[in-house]
């Protein structure tokens, strides 16, 4: 192993994430009582520029009124773009009336790090502030062909600043800034051979495993066809992401069997590991099972699921 190397800022279990306009609080107390690892309220792209102000008063009131953490809920807030007149106060009045009850901020449309830098340095002033005993994270939506092409040093720069914990990958909005010619949100283009995806997904996922980020998949925008939603979180999954978004929450159980470590796929990786002690303690490096050579880097594969499972039930029985 390298000598340099990136600690995760923050471990979360995250195999689903739902997106819940503010603009639309009957659906806030759904959210909480859908089984959800993770959501976020959106003060985006989900809400009308004229309904901006009243989303944000919206989301600030579920915040302080719902038990979020009580439901065993990861809660975040997607904060309007920096090139926004509405940026700033999201991040003020969310931090001064309900921040010690986020837990992080999403970033949209993230360029260069920057954009993360100055998030950063609001939260750092405002905690201070607020005197809050929280540190609330931060996660950037990786959307833009600007984005994709510094992902690399947002990744890096964000890992040294410390409140960076996940990248997301916004496929509509990367489609868009792309001049892709689709218009099907996150499913494949029968033009394209194979999953014209893929690149995108795979350099978001490299970057975030070189500096200890959560790499998150978006959305898929047909809420009527399950089977591509799960073949879409599949890809992502064999790609090294950790979860997916949900835009409605018949979508929630699909992404938690893609992303829960089969009963099956836990107790090989058990046995590896068993397999493993057992041959060290012979004196022996690698070990045979199941009539398949497993050695070190099998041992660093098993422990990625087991400690996935483990997370995982974890957080089912708290």
């Amino acid at each position: 192993m390298s000598h340099t190397l990136y600690q995760a800022n923050a471990s979360r279990v995250q195999r689903c994430e739902l997106a819940v306009p503010g603009s639309n609080p009957d659906m806030f107390e759904k959210a909480l009582n859908s089984g959800v690892d993770y959501v976020f309220l959106d003060l985006e792209d989900a809400v009308a520029p004229d309904d901006k102000l009243q989303a944000r008063k919206n989301v600030i009131q579920a915040i302080n009124d719902l038990d979020w953490q009580g439901h065993g809920i990861t809660l975040s807030v997607r904060i309007n773009g920096l090139d926004t007149q509405y940026m700033v106060r999201d991040v003020v009045d969310l931090v001064e009336q309900a921040g010690s009850k986020i837990n992080t901020l999403l970033v949209p449309k993230v360029g260069v790090y920057g954009d993360v830098y100055m998030v950063e340095a609001m939260l750092n002033q405002l905690e201070m502030q607020q005197g809050l005993k929280n540190r609330i994270g931060i996660e950037a939506l990786i959307e833009t062909a600007l984005g994709m092409a510094n992902v690399e040093d947002i990744a890096r720069q964000g890992a040294i600043g410390g409140r960076l914990e996940a990248l997301h990958f916004g496929v509509a909005d990367y489609a868009a800034s792309n001049r892709a010619r689709t218009v099907n949100i996150g499913g494949l283009n029968p033009d394209y051979p194979g999953d014209q995806w893929h690149f995108a997904i795979s350099r978001m996922t490299v970057a975030c495993r070189a500096y200890g980020l959560r790499p998150i998949d978006g959305p898929f925008g047909d809420i009527k066809d399950p089977d591509g939603y799960q073949a879409g979180a599949r890809r992502a999954a064999a790609l090294g992401c950790e979860g997916k978004w949900a835009i409605h929450p018949s979508q929630i159980a699909l992404a938690n069997a893609v992303f829960t470590p089969p009963a099956a796929e836990v107790e090989k990786a058990k046995r590896i590991l068993q397999a493993l002690k057992e041959a060290a303690a012979q004196g022996k490096g690698a070990a045979a099972l199941d009539g398949r050579l497993i050695d070190a880097a099998s041992e660093r594969m098993a422990n990625n699921i087991v400690r996935m499972a483990a997370a995982i039930e974890k957080k089912t029985n708290t």
